[in-house]
């Protein structure tokens, strides 16, 4: 095993993520085997439509969580977004392209609040992002007055947005959010890793003491990580309407624990200052091959959440182990 992941290509692309991708093959080969309709193109881009949102919201929680931090409110949110802009589309006629910045705005406001509570107030990051979670709730049944928002389909005025999802070429279905989604994991891989901004954010949830002392402005780097955080968030509410087209005031809570838990279990360390965005989308996959699957089985969604719930207790504890044995 050793001499396995001594391999210069095994090192190139990481151990972790090398087995994530195994499990996520072995669970497509598992599902398929269970249900034949598994491997319908169908379920295929169903699956993948699931994993565009919950794709960036686990993107921006892992810049959060990399820094020693944790947010439960992406999920509200991000509903939040969808329902401000949704609102601004359909009942009071903005242009499209506007009420789509404004969703990544909204998401990039609860960003910028709740990184600076966290960062300059000093509130627990847990009991922060509660409150923030509570409030993105309220604001979306206020701006709504507690109604549902439905976004335009791909055949009315105003539908080009579903294609950033899902477009048809010569009658087939291609799934474009795929695309999207690969592309800002790589962005998100380059910032961490090439960038100042990446190199301090892991640092703080290595050792924050240490990098303040080196003269580093902790706090601005701290709130930094959330307003990226935010602006995903936003994005996944993009790709949430475009997929699933109806918005709810006051949900949102059930993808926060499966953002974290793509995070976690793609190698991010609940203590922060370990993060890895290709072990986040594989994460995500498979979160999101999971739901899918249980579906085809005939199962409720409920299952999904007790696994999920077991994923994320595994993965942290793998993650403590870990940790210890560097100790």
């Amino acid at each position: 095993m050793e001499k396995f992941k001594n391999n210069a290509l095994v090192k190139k692309v990481g151990f972790n993520r090398l087995v994530l991708f195994c499990v996520l093959i072995f669970m497509y080969f598992a599902f398929a085997a269970v249900s034949p309709t598994f491997i319908s193109y169908s379920r295929i881009l169903s699956a993948l439509s699931y994993a565009y949102f919950l794709g960036f919201l686990a993107l921006g929680v892992t810049f959060v969580i990399g820094t020693g931090g944790i947010d439960f409110s992406i999920g509200p949110v991000m509903f939040c977004s969808a329902l401000v802009s949704g609102q601004l589309l359909t009942r009071s006629g903005w242009p499209l392209g506007l009420c789509l910045v404004v969703s990544i705005l909204v998401g990039l406001l609860f960003g910028c609040f709740n990184g600076y509570m966290v960062a300059y107030w000093r509130i627990p990051p847990f009991i922060t992002s509660m409150a923030i979670m509570q409030i993105s709730k309220g604001v979306g049944s206020v701006f709504t007055k507690t109604q549902s928002v439905s976004w335009p389909q791909a055949s009315e005025a105003n539908g080009w947005y579903r294609y950033l999802v899902k477009a048809k070429i010569g009658g087939v279905e291609i799934p474009t959010g795929l695309i999207f989604l690969f592309t800002a994991a790589v962005i998100c891989s380059i910032i961490l890793n090439k960038t100042k901004i990446g190199r301090n954010i892991l640092c703080l949830g290595s050792n924050k003491e240490a990098v303040r002392l080196s003269g580093v402005n902790v706090k601005r780097w701290q709130m930094t990580a959330y307003m990226i955080c935010g602006v995903l968030v936003g994005i996944g509410a993009i790709f949430f309407v475009g997929a699933y087209t109806t918005i709810q005031p006051g949900l949102g809570d059930q993808y926060n624990n499966e953002a974290i838990a793509c995070a976690v279990m793609g190698g991010t360390s609940m203590a922060g200052g370990i993060a890895s965005f290709g072990g986040t989308f594989i994460g995500t996959m498979i979160i999101a091959l999971l739901q899918e699957g249980i579906l085809a089985m005939g199962f409720t969604k409920d299952y999904q959440l007790v696994i999920t719930g077991i994923i994320v207790i595994i993965a942290v504890y793998m993650d403590t182990l870990s940790r210890r044995r560097k100790n």
